[in-house]
């Protein structure tokens, strides 16, 4: 199943943005981790639906650190963690910030629950996108958006 399908399928099952990236990530190495997807919900809907920071942003951000953090005493995270997460930012300021006047829900939906179902897919989309390039560039992972 490509990702815009899996996308599709794991929307109309309720999961959220933050999540969705999560689980495809974590698709891609072949592994589940429930409580991991259950903790990603407190980045939905701009942080616990507060239409604060866009949750795509955030879970993107959280997917970079499943491949290059730190999960256990005896790893190092990867140094190339933190400019990983600002070239997120600054691609995702340039591209949804400057369309949508800004990068928190608020700004992304525009009070339009509409907007919701129109804007966020294609967001988490290209977000996913834009990670796994990064990965790929950074060395860890080898083949880009083809699992």
């Amino acid at each position: 199943m490509d990702e815009m399908a899996r996308i599709a399928q794991l929307n109309l099952q309720g999961f959220h943005c933050s999540q969705i990236l999560l689980i495809l990530g974590l698709e891609r190495q072949d592994k589940k981790n429930p409580d991991l997807i259950r903790a990603m919900t407190g980045l939905a809907g701009g942080l616990g639906f507060n239409h604060k920071i866009c949750g795509a942003l955030t879970g993107g951000a959280c997917l970079l650190g499943l491949y290059a953090g730190r999960g256990e005493l005896e790893e190092k995270e990867s140094h190339l963690l933190n400019s990983m997460i600002q070239e997120l930012i600054l691609w995702f300021e340039e591209r949804y910030g400057k369309t949508y006047g800004g990068i928190e829900c608020d700004n992304i939906l525009n009070n339009d629950p509409w907007n919701r179902m129109l804007r966020c897919p294609q967001l988490v989309i290209e977000t996913y996108s834009e990670v796994m390039e990064l990965l790929e560039n950074n060395g860890f992972i080898s083949d880009g958006l083809n699992k």
